[in-house]
């Protein structure tokens, strides 16, 4: 769910944390050969939120997310992305936010985003929004469930009217998929149990209201359909105990809760192949801002956080330079360690960005702040 609250310029890292702030969450990603038990988790893409992965035309994975790359504001803060893979899911592209034509201009910005198939090359996104800014932190009753096509994943064309409207409650987190004879839509109605809103449609545009998905407090319905086998369909979740998912044969009756080994939340499953799944999830929240998935294997860190005079380098052998930038992008300083460390004495105070640089030209990026 994509919380609205304003950047906390000069705070320390520890009230950041406290926040656990959108921007302040990677996004992580693991494998596993039953859907069940993953691997080590890694990172996916940083400073994201809300993830949603398909299969698209045989051979590419897209996975859309709420991106919120510094600065704010910028085209990549608090917008759309999609990052796309041709070797199923071993590499991805950077991240690109997407664009809506046709987009009434006094809409809220899109987020929550869910991919959908469509017959063909085509795909639909569906997201939340309004008409205007709600005054309550952006989430009330007219908040809705809208949706736009693409053929390219990164273009797409609004489809006017709201997908789904509860007259008297916002509907966030969408989750929608076409199984069976038609189209699947579920978004949390609020407390975890308070279970879901379910909607079928014949075409993924016109839904209906049908009985209400249950849960308990334990098992929040925040999260993404996968169809496991053309009798089975699958809700992956998350609660207090971690990532869960449940089956159905037909969208309405429900198997029971079966848990994963991952501990996270707005989790989206992918089927690669047999015996071959993608998660994709939000991660816990982090002290330093890593700079995508290269990064998160390297497990360089720089202390104390805040700095006053000096900066550590923690597992850095192979740092050799380092760039330090404002959060607007600006070049404040650049050198080379000495002895590990970096003279943080002539940077102004507050929240930077720091680049290290290795002798293989990999960079890692991490999130710096100076008393």
């Amino acid at each position: 769910m994509r919380v609205l609250h304003p950047l906390l310029v000069g705070a320390s890292f520890n009230a950041i944390i406290v926040q656990a702030q959108p921007w302040e969450r990677p996004l992580m990603q693991a494998w596993s050969a039953d859907g069940i038990t993953f691997n080590t988790p890694a990172i996916f893409q940083d400073s994201s939120g809300v993830p949603s992965v398909i299969r698209w035309r045989g051979d590419t994975l897209i996975a859309t997310f709420q991106w919120f790359q510094q600065p704010n504001p910028s085209p990549s803060w608090d917008r759309v992305a999609v990052k796309f893979s041709y070797d199923n899911g071993a590499n991805w592209t950077v991240p690109a936010p997407i664009i809506i034509n046709g987009y009434p201009s006094i809409y809220q910005r899109p987020f929550d985003p869910t991919l959908a198939l469509l017959g063909g090359d085509s795909l639909r996104i569906y997201f939340s929004s309004s008409e205007g800014m709600p005054p309550v932190i952006g989430l009330d009753s007219t908040v809705n469930t809208y949706s736009a096509v693409s053929t390219d994943g990164i273009n797409y064309q609004f489809e006017p009217g709201a997908r789904v409207d509860v007259l008297d409650n916002r509907v966030i987190d969408p989750a929608v998929i076409r199984f069976g004879p038609g189209w699947h839509y579920a978004a949390p109605a609020g407390a975890p149990q308070d279970g879901a809103y379910h909607y079928l449609s014949p075409n993924g545009i016109d839904f209906n209201t049908v009985p209400m998905i249950p849960s308990d407090a334990m098992h929040n319905w925040t999260g993404n359909y996968m169809v496991e086998s053309p009798n089975e369909l699958r809700f992956y979740g998350a609660g207090q105990n971690g990532v869960w998912y449940n089956s159905s044969p037909n969208g309405g009756t429900w198997d029971g809760y079966v848990n994963t080994n991952i501990m996270g939340g707005d989790p989206s499953v992918v089927k690669v192949a047999d015996n071959s799944y993608l998660i994709v999830f939000v991660g816990q929240p982090y002290a330093m801002g890593l700079d995508g998935p290269a990064a998160a294997s390297a497990e360089v860190s720089v202390v104390p956080v805040p700095a006053r005079d000096r900066l550590r380098i923690v597992n850095g052998s192979s740092v050799v330079s380092y760039l330090i930038l404002s959060m607007a992008g600006a070049s404040l300083q650049e050198g080379r360690p000495m002895n590990g460390m970096i003279d943080v004495q002539r940077i102004p105070a507050g929240a930077h960005l720091l680049q290290l640089h290795d002798a293989e030209g990999e960079r890692t990026t991490l999130r710096i702040m100076k008393d």
